[in-house]
């Protein structure tokens, strides 16, 4: 039983998200390399905009902000179930190879397959998925073990190491291929946000419809798989099953997201222990705090790093990276972090 002061504390955290994100949203609408005064907004919503102005809000500002919201809310939960999953609150898919498995996928797509620019958008989360299915199959055999299962740390260490060969294999792809698609790769590698289209987000949505009611479903088994193993075992939890069921929740949810942004990390590690630390550890409570952090988190990255230099700007994977990289050796080097990883 919840008591009701937290479930009321929970609720104005949901609320003051909102208000963060929707205040974000009003900021990044107006800012730019293509000007968007504030004033004409609201008369450019309701269809009173000159061309441009429709063009600048409904072409290019609204797509990628959106994209990147829902990027950012479905990187944090599966950074929250890899958290559960694991017992590490160091786990991220960008730290323990699922992103780059992704990016591996979408490499060797984009440099030696023939492009279909009308299905292109609907293929790369397929493809991603593909290529971090196969990636979290080969990091889940090898950290397995027949006598003790699959044990939690083996499991990010074992993604840590694939994720660097990954990461090296994909720019040794780079180094033979066109100028072109070279250039695509590493603005992929940097987290650029470039599905900054309508038809990302019809690509990318059904994932989160489907994965996120699923993972909520699941919720009191992420409770469960966060204490001891034996004990869950004990409360009858078939632990194998529901990690990996889980595991390819999570395996997805990243595969929507960095397809369409980029190689970002550490959305997935800031934003759980974050919300955890706000509300605590019971999934029902921190969760949804969780996604809406996650969200807002990735959108002011980008909002700042769109911003920062004219006119490409930064990619939100460097800005984020810039506070999660700090952040994560907070956390590796606390005493908990550290009797985690023994």
């Amino acid at each position: 039983m919840i008591p009701l002061s937290v479930r009321r504390r929970q609720r104005w955290l949901i609320i003051a998200l909102f208000a963060l994100i929707l205040i974000t949203i009003a900021v990044s609408l107006g800012l730019g390399y293509a000007s968007l005064s504030y004033d004409r907004l609201i008369p450019t919503l309701i269809g009173k905009g000159t061309f441009k102005e429709e063009f600048i809000l409904f072409s290019l500002r609204l797509p990628r902000i959106l994209i990147t919201l829902l990027t950012g809310m479905a990187l944090a939960l599966s950074g929250a179930i890899l958290q559960a999953i694991t017992q590490n609150d160091l786990a991220d898919p960008g730290i323990i190879g699922i992103n780059s498995g992704a990016g591996m996928a979408i490499t060797v797509y984009f440099l030696f397959a023939p492009l279909d620019v009308g299905n292109f958008a609907y293929l790369i989360p397929c493809i991603a998925f593909a290529g971090a299915l196969a990636t979290s199959a080969l990091i889940y055999i090898t950290a397995y073990d027949r006598k003790t299962g699959l044990h939690p740390i083996r499991l990010v260490l074992v993604g840590v190491g694939f994720s660097a060969a990954l990461s090296g294999g994909m720019v040794l792809l780079m180094s033979s291929a066109e100028e072109q698609k070279v250039d695509f790769v590493a603005k992929w590698l940097a987290g650029t946000v470039w599905g900054t289209d309508w038809a990302f987000i019809l690509a990318v949505l059904p994932w989160l419809i489907l994965l996120v009611p699923f993972t909520m479903y699941k919720m009191n088994q992420m409770n469960l798989l966060s204490l001891d193993e034996a004990l869950a075992i004990g409360l009858g939890v078939r632990t194998q099953r529901e990690r990996l069921l889980l595991l390819l929740a999570a395996v997805a949810l990243a595969a929507a997201g960095t397809s369409v942004t980029g190689g970002i990390a550490f959305v997935g590690l800031m934003a759980p222990h974050l919300a955890k630390v706000m509300i605590g550890h019971r999934a029902q409570l921190y969760l949804p705090i969780c996604i809406l952090l996650g969200g807002w988190l990735l959108l002011l990255a980008d909002t700042i790093g769109r911003n920062a230099v004219d006119p490409d700007g930064i990619p939100a994977g460097v800005v984020v990276s810039l506070i999660g990289a700090p952040y994560f050796i907070y956390l590796l080097t606390r005493n908990q972090g550290l009797n985690r990883l023994r």
